[in-house]
């Protein structure tokens, strides 16, 4: 695993953690519910799922030649970690105040976050193969065909 692979699923785990916290302090104090209900949720699908579905995606996705993406799953994580800690600061200042500023940076979460999608989505447009690609990829000289593959029905 990469280190930004592993930073993902660091994260992940600390934005689940952060979500159950939440969640306590929202069941303990019920008038907050307003004021950090789409946090919560977001902590969860966002932080957590998305940084989890990322990170196992970057490390486990077939790597067509062997191919690494550095640069893609740093961008790929700063944007999202960056997007997420903007959201959990921005929305509730942003709700209990109505600042300006804070609006400003609730608004800006999202575009790092759909940042974060699309070099995701280009990352893996380059993963997302055939087995046939795979295979060749695997065997450039093709000097060893496997014979095609039948299915028997019974």
């Amino acid at each position: 695993m990469s280190r930004w692979q592993v930073a993902f699923l660091r994260c992940a785990l600390f934005w689940l953690l952060a979500n159950g916290a939440l969640g306590i302090v929202v069941a303990m104090r019920p008038s907050l519910t307003g004021l950090f209900a789409t946090t919560h949720a977001h902590l969860g699908t966002i932080g957590f799922f998305l940084s989890m579905v990322m990170g196992v995606a970057y490390w486990m996705l077939p790597r067509p030649g062997g191919i690494r993406q550095p640069r893609m799953e740093a961008i790929t994580f700063l944007f999202l970690q960056a997007g997420m800690l903007a959201r959990v600061i921005g929305e509730p200042w942003w709700r209990a105040s109505g600042s300006g500023f804070a609006h400003a940076l609730f608004s800006f979460s999202g575009a790092l976050v759909f940042g974060a999608m699309i070099t995701f989505a280009l990352a893996m447009r380059t993963r997302i193969v055939s087995l046939d690609t795979l295979r060749a990829a695997a065997n450039p000289r093709g000097s060893r065909k496997r014979p095609p593959e039948h299915s028997h029905s019974d």
